[in-house]
């Protein structure tokens, strides 16, 4: 055969094999991988829950709660599901909030105050007693109006010395903090700061005290005036601080000292 006829059949050849190569396209693909197997969906329950953050004496409407969807192994003991009572959004309408709620949050019945029950007397702690003093609208004697529900203050009596004043032929005023650390249950009729409020002013404040502290109250309101000190946030729950006493070994508190007012100079004096 003419060499030239070789040559066009080998260029011919390694042209068509280039072609197939290209057309190829290189190495195959690896296999794609095997499909990942889903877990199985987690059985829920419906629970009854807050729709919106709700505070403390708030009644409840239908608008404030909502069925959620909640993990089987999520459900605590005293959550509200629809399994269960599935009427528990009617039954809990009408109800008073003991203790405030976030929103999301599950309504529990503990949490809760019936319209049959006294709302001031479920949420006094145990042992507790609540005594209202009057105080004036004004601010004068509540720090400014300052004062909200929950807050911490002392109690101061303001009187007057009728001997002193009688001794000295003038008018002897003395002031004393009979009761320190108090917690503030009520303003008037506002139990629970609402609205962004920051100034609440009413005729009363409700004190949460002891059996013998509200006897306390009860003669000191009638004998004076009281006065509300607000306390710090952080001095709240912080005992008195002791006097240091000849006697190491003596761990009792001083008696609370006396300030005198006469004429119009104020000085302390002890009990």
């Amino acid at each position: 055969m003419n060499p030239a006829r070789f040559a066009v059949l080998g260029i011919a050849l390694a042209a068509g094999t280039g072609a197939a190569f290209l057309m190829s396209g290189g190495d195959p693909p690896p296999p794609p991988p095997p499909p990942k197997a889903e877990a199985p969906p987690q059985p829920t329950t419906d629970v009854l829950v807050a729709a919106i953050d709700m505070p403390m004496g708030q009644v409840l409407r239908a608008a404030d709660l909502r069925w959620q969807s909640w993990p089987d192994g999520a459900v605590a003991n005293g959550y509200m599901t629809r399994k269960i009572t599935p009427k528990a959004l009617e039954e809990t309408v009408g109800a008073s909030v003991r203790s405030g709620f976030l929103a999301g949050e599950p309504i529990r019945a503990q949490k809760l105050v019936r319209p049959e029950s006294g709302f001031m007397a479920a949420i006094l702690p145990s042992g507790m007693r609540a005594v209202a003093i009057v105080t004036d609208s004004r601010g004068t004697n509540s720090a400014g109006g300052f004062i909200l529900p929950n807050d911490r203050v002392d109690v101061i009596r303001t009187f007057r010395d009728e001997s002193n004043s009688r001794a000295n032929n003038s008018d002897v005023q003395l002031s004393q903090t009979i009761l320190t650390d108090i917690r503030v249950l009520a303003i008037g009729q506002l139990v629970q700061e609402k609205n962004g409020t920051n100034v609440v002013t009413g005729e009363t404040a409700t004190l949460a005290v002891t059996p013998a502290q509200a006897e306390t109250l009860a003669l000191a309101q009638k004998v004076g005036a009281l006065t509300l000190s607000l306390r710090s946030l952080a001095d709240a729950g912080r005992p008195p601080e002791a006097t240091p006493l000849a006697d190491a070994s003596a761990a009792q508190m001083p008696e609370p000292a006396l300030t005198v007012v006469r004429f119009g100079v104020a000085r302390q004096q002890t009990p």
